[in-house]
């Protein structure tokens, strides 16, 4: 049997590391920001509504749509100076490790939280979601410098690290689901306990399982070059550089809007507005998990075939019919049909993506370019949620909340359209000259 050279095993170690540590956060992404919290959540605002700011009666779905806004405020405030930092003093492991252990005791306290403490539960959530944002600023950094230089096989490694993480956020949900319906099995009597100890289980989870990635894949070398690093207040100026990141971040903000919308309110939409059950919401998230990890996959290969723009506005086109008709459904089975459809183009369009992105970042700035790539995620994150509950606050009306989503996808889709991959490699070219 050939043994392989011990650098080569240092790469794959590192990449199995990578892939692991989407494996570990995605637990957050499930439990917490997609199919647990936000029904617990809705469990502790009183009927006639929260009280905030002054201001009396805030339904739950919009109180919880307003705090995933403001946690990816702050983050996309942060996202561009912690980039240029790690990347001018190389600590993209050691920020990556400090969001991790905040993020997963965060999420660990929320089995701290009960009846009528929604204010303590959105507090720990803000920091949770803020960590685990900001964390992916400098998780995604790592991508590039794992792979050789190539659109294959970085679409590769994206794709696997997200089929890792829909597997393991899968496993976890799957866990706490059980933990939750079957609760009498371990002794548990009550749902919200069951619940509350579901999040503990989540922070352990995402750190144990983290501990590969920040303990075995090494700082990137720093790249001496000139008139690198720029101070962060200049860095916006560089993407006057890169005409087509800058146009892909903009198409990326205003699509990917729609998407992460979709999967910070669906589990409270499914609740408020269609009456579903705790059991049904969290069976089809989990259907959603082991459908998409394949599903990340298969975009994975096509993008090898027709290319990483027109595999994202391939998944953009079913997006938005996945939008009309998630606006007009009624039933728990066309949730579910839903989920199945949601499932097939979810983890590819955010895998692809991220490649997509990797491919136009110049060399040893990668953390600083993937905090432009966080704020443009994040103001997603801010604008589709306020507008969510903006609508609902105003209309009363959660379906013309989700009918408003559709708009995010043409015009990000339109935008995507003007992006030149070749005219972006020249312009990395260019600027190393």
């Amino acid at each position: 049997m050939k043994t392989r050279p011990p650098a080569e095993r240092r790469q794959i170690r590192a990449r199995i590391s990578w892939c692991l540590y989407d494996w570990a956060n995605s637990a957050f992404a499930t439990i917490i920001l997609a199919a647990v919290l936000p029904v617990y959540f809705a469990s502790l605002v009183p009927e006639e509504g929260a009280a905030l700011a002054g201001k009396i009666n805030i339904p739950a779905t919009a109180f919880w749509g307003y705090s995933v806004a403001l946690s990816m405020l702050i983050v996309a405030l942060v996202a561009a100076p912690l980039g240029a930092l790690a990347d001018r003093h190389g600590y993209r492991v050691r920020l990556l490790r400090l969001f991790c252990v905040c993020g997963s005791i965060a999420t660990a306290t929320l089995f701290m939280t009960g009846p009528g403490s929604y204010l303590l539960a959105a507090a720990l959530f803000i920091i949770g979601n803020i960590s685990f944002a900001g964390g992916n600023i400098f998780y995604n950094a790592l991508l590039p410098t794992l792979v050789a230089p190539g659109e294959k096989d970085i679409n590769r490694l994206s794709s696997y690290g997200f089929a890792s993480g829909y597997l393991g956020g899968g496993l976890a949900l799957l866990l706490v689901f059980i933990l939750i319906q079957r609760g009498e099995w371990f002794g548990i009597g009550d749902p919200a306990l069951a619940a509350r100890i579901g999040f503990l289980l989540t922070g352990g989870w995402w750190l144990i399982f983290a501990l590969p990635c920040l303990l075995l894949i090494d700082e990137p070398p720093l790249r001496a070059q000139k008139n690198s690093h720029p101070g962060w207040h200049e860095s916006f100026r560089q993407l006057r550089r890169y005409p087509d990141l800058l146009r892909f971040l903009l198409a990326f903000l205003l699509y990917n809007d729609g998407i992460q919308t979709i999967i910070a309110v669906s589990a409270i939409f499914a609740r408020e507005e269609l009456g579903l059950s705790t059991g049904t919401i969290l069976g089809c998230f989990l259907m959603i998990q082991f459908v998409a990890m394949p599903g990340s996959l298969i975009f994975g290969k096509l993008a090898t075939k027709i290319g990483s723009k027109w595999t994202i506005i391939f998944s953009l086109v079913i997006f938005t019919g996945i939008g009309c008709y998630a606006a007009v459904l009624r039933s728990a089975t066309e949730f579910w049909i839903l989920g199945f459809l949601v499932a097939l183009v979810l983890g590819g369009s955010q895998a692809i993506s991220r490649s997509f992105f990797a491919t136009m970042t110049p060399p040893g700035r990668q953390a600083e370019f993937f905090g432009f790539y966080a704020i443009s995620s994040k103001f997603a994150s801010i604008f589709g949620p306020l507008i969510f509950a903006l609508i609902i606050d105003l209309s009363g009306s959660n379906r013309w909340a989700i009918f408003s989503l559709i708009g995010f996808f043409l015009v990000g889709g339109a935008l995507l359209m003007t992006v030149n991959p070749q005219r972006a490699t020249r312009a990395l070219s260019d600027a190393r000259d």
